[in-house]
């Protein structure tokens, strides 16, 4: 009896592990219009859609995921963002996350001495499978970014409240960097601190690595990452390829002259 009993708390706790303790991607920015997972006050151009699918392998905890992203300027300053991220072999259970929804604003221009302002508003749908949803959520959050020559930084700071009783709320600290080192390559770093549906400060993740323009508006986005707190991911490795369309090309009129 009391082998049957240890092995259900066992499996009670593994399945405990899998609700409160899993890393929730949640809404992610666009590439090129972010860092990792820092967002950017720049916004998609109105009419300009883009797609993106990223792929990160995390070590302790194990486990994979395929993150699909779609992006669409309603605007020059408002921008709608889905998405929706898959998870391989997290405690041997492959599964979709919640969906995310996110509409950014960005209600204040850049200009000489100040930043760049925009605030975001986010939901998930209750779709994901039960190990890794919170039955859906809604929030907001604040972003802030300012050019200084080469480099761009951007500050976010961004709330989510989860539909499910069972979690807290998440409140989400975001720093990152891009350095255009080229004019097609740009060297990236973020500190990624959260306090998690879990009710603590679990996470404080440094990241580097490096954006590419792989072709004409294809974008390639390469790096790794760290949790200096309690080692959890003891590391993460990312890669994503986003592309943007239709092409924002200059129409060059050709005149030509009939010879008399």
């Amino acid at each position: 009896m009391k082998r049957i009993l240890s092995l259900f708390l066992f499996a009670y706790s593994l399945l405990s592990a899998n609700a409160y303790g899993f890393d929730f991607k949640g809404l992610q920015p666009l590439s090129p219009y972010g860092v990792f997972s820092t967002f950017s006050a720049e916004s998609l151009p109105g009419g300009i859609s883009g797609l993106s699918i990223g792929f990160e392998r995390s070590l302790k905890p194990d486990f994979y995921r395929i993150t699909d992203q779609f992006g669409y300027g309603l605007t020059d300053s408002i921008e709608v963002d889905i998405t929706l991220p898959y998870v391989i072999g997290y405690h041997s259970v492959d599964g979709f996350e919640d969906m995310s929804i996110g509409l950014k604003h960005r209600f204040l221009d850049e200009g000489k001495y100040g930043p760049s302002v925009a605030y975001l508003i986010t939901a998930s749908l209750n779709s994901g499978k039960s190990d890794f949803s919170t039955e859906g959520s809604a929030g907001a959050g604040i972003i802030v970014t300012k050019r200084v020559g080469p480099v761009t930084g951007h500050l976010n700071l961004l709330y989510s409240h989860p539909l499910s009783n069972s979690f807290s709320d998440n409140v989400t600290f975001a720093a990152g960097l891009d350095f255009s080192a080229a004019h097609n390559f740009k060297i990236l770093a973020e500190l990624y601190s959260q306090k998690s549906y879990s009710g603590k400060v679990d996470r404080l993740e440094p990241r580097f690595g490096y954006r590419i323009v792989s072709a004409e508006n294809l974008f390639t986005t390469i790096g790794a990452g760290f949790d200096l707190k309690n080692r959890k991911p003891e590391y993460r490795l990312l890669l994503s390829v986003s592309y943007l369309f239709p092409s924002e090309r200059k129409k060059i009129k050709k005149v030509y002259e009939q010879e008399e």
